[in-house]
C-alpha cells in the first residue's frame, strides 16, 4: 500500500526528496519561507505548499488542502531547543510553539509514522530537559519513540552530516533504523563500499540531460585578489588554521597579518581557505558559500556543486537569490539520508506484527550512549539500538 506523507518545516524539500525516491507521494509541504516553498513546489508538482508560518495555519486549511485524504506519515525539522521551557511559562521562546505545532499535527492526523530530524546538539547533557519533553510528549499521544545520530556518508551521501533522528511509530513496537550501507573511509576495515566521495558527485549528480541548473561559474568567483592568491597555494584537502599550515602552504608576502601566539588557542576559530578533497566525502556544508573552495579550481562552490555533495539529483532546481538557493541547499537533510530511513519504516511496516511490545526509549543516559554508535549490526531489532522493551 501506497504511504503518504506531509512534510512540515520542509524547506526545500530534502526529505521528501529522499521519501519519494523510496516510493512514498507527498500531500503537502509546508514553510515559512516562501521562495524554499517556490522550490519545493517545482520539484514536487503533484504535491500541494502552503507558505506561511505553521501557528498562523489553521488544520482546517490543511485538511482542505490534502483534501482530507490519509496521511500515513508526518516528517520534518522543527525547533526543539526552547521546549523544554514550556513549563517554565516562558512566554518569549518561540521555538516552544513551533515544537507543539507539529506535535499538534500529528495529535491530529494520528499517522502510522513520524519522522522528526534536529541538530546533534540536542543531545547534549544542557539539552537533556528538552530531549525529554520531547520523547514524552510524543509517548503521551500513543507513539513509541527512538533517538539515534545517524551519519549521511554511511547512506551513500558524499558529505559527513550528521543529524539526530526521532522514529516513532503507533503501533507500539520498536523502531528501524537503517544499517550503515557505507565504510566511513577508504581505510576502514569494514566489509562495506568505499563511501561516496565529492568527485563522484562531481562526476554523477552536476547533468541531467545535457543541461547543469543553478550551476553559475560566474558568480562563484572570488572576487577578493588577496583570497584568490592565496588559495592558488593551497592543496586539495588542506587549509589554514595554524601557523605550521601557513608555513606550509603560504609564501611568506601572502601570510595573514596575525601574531599566532596571542590568539586564542594559538589558531583560526574556523579553517581558512578549506578546498574541499575530490577523493573523499565533504565536511558538512553550511548555507554560507564562502565556507569551502573548489577542489581543484580557484573559486567558490556553485549552487549545483553544493547540491551534489547533499545527495540532490541534478534535476532538482532551486529558486531565488542566491543566497537564497545556497541557504536551502545549506539547511536541507540531505535525500539519501532521507531515502534510507524510508526504506527502514517500510521494512517496519512490513514486518510489525512479528514484533514484540517496546516502549519509547527513556533512559537518557543509555540515549546519549548509544546515539553514536553507527556500527550497531544486527537484526531488525538491534538496529535502532536504543530500545526499552515492555
Amino acid at each position: 500500500m501506497t504511504k503518504t506523507f506531509i512534510d512540515l518545516f520542509a524547506g526545500a524539500g530534502g526529505i521528501s526528496c529522499g521519501l519519494e525516491m523510496a516510493g512514498f507521494p507527498c500531500l503537502l509541504g509546508v514553510d515559512k519561507d516562501k521562495t524554499a516553498m517556490d522550490t519545493f513546489q517545482l520539484n514536487h508538482p503533484y504535491a500541494k505548499t502552503i507558505a506561511g508560518d505553521l501557528s498562523q495555519i489553521s488544520l482546517t486549511e490543511i485538511k482542505e488542502s490534502i483534501s482530507e485524504q490519509k496521511v500515513n506519515l508526518i516528517c520534518g525539522g522543527p525547533p526543539c531547543q526552547g521546549f523544554s521551557t514550556i513549563g517554565q511559562n516562558n512566554q518569549e521562546d518561540n521555538r516552544n510553539f513551533l515544537f507543539l505545532n507539529f506535535l499538534h499535527l500529528v495529535e491530529f492526523f494520528q499517522p502510522d509514522y513520524v519522522l522528526m530530524e534536529n541538530v546533534t546538539g540536542l543531545l547534549s547533557r544542557k539539552n537533556e530537559p528538552t530531549l525529554t519533553a520531547i520523547i514524552q510528549s510524543f509517548t503521551d499521544i500513543g507513539y513509541t519513540i527512538d533517538v539515534k545520530v545517524l551519519a549521511a556518508h554511511h547512506y551513500g551521501v558524499p558529505q559527513k552530516r550528521r543529524r539526530t533522528i526521532f522514529l516513532g511509530n503507533k503501533f507500539g513496537v520498536s523502531n528501524i533504523y537503517p544499517p550503515q550501507l557505507y565504510k566511513d573511509s577508504a581505510k576502514d576495515n569494514a566489509n562495506l563500499p568505499n563511501p561516496k566521495t565529492v568527485k563522484w558527485a562531481f562526476e554523477n549528480l552536476l547533468e541531467f540531460q545535457g543541461k547543469t541548473f543553478n550551476h553559475d561559474l560566474e558568480k562563484a568567483k572570488i572576487l577578493n585578489k588577496l583570497e584568490e592568491k592565496r588559495l592558488s597555494y593551497i592543496p586539495e584537502g588542506k587549509s589554514i588554521r595554524y601557523e605550521k599550515d601557513q608555513l606550509a602552504y603560504l609564501p611568506q608576502e601572502l601570510w595573514f597579518d596575525v601574531d599566532w601566539k596571542s590568539i586564542h588557542e594559538a589558531r583560526f576559530r574556523e579553517a581558512k581557505l578549506q578546498r574541499l578533497d575530490s577523493n573523499a566525502p565533504a565536511n558538512t556544508l553550511n548555507t554560507s558559500r564562502t565556507t569551502y573552495y573548489h577542489p581543484k579550481e580557484n573559486r567558490y562552490l556553485t549552487v549545483r556543486e553544493a547540491a551534489a555533495i547533499q545527495s540532490f539529483p541534478p534535476n532538482y532546481i532551486f529558486c531565488g537569490s542566491l543566497t537564497q538557493q545556497w541557504r536551502q541547499v545549506g539547511n536541507a537533510v540531505p535525500p539519501l539520508l532521507a531515502k534510507a530511513l524510508a526504506e527502514s519504516i517500510l521494512e517496519l511496516d512490513q514486518s510489525k506484527k512479528t514484533f514484540p511490545p517496546a516502549t519509547s526509549v527513556t533512559d537518557i543516559s543509555q540515549i546519549r550512549a548509544q546515539a553514536f554508535d553507527y556500527k550497531i549490526r544486527g537484526n531488525a531489532l538491534e538496529i535502532g539500538g536504543l530500545k526499552s522493551h515492555a
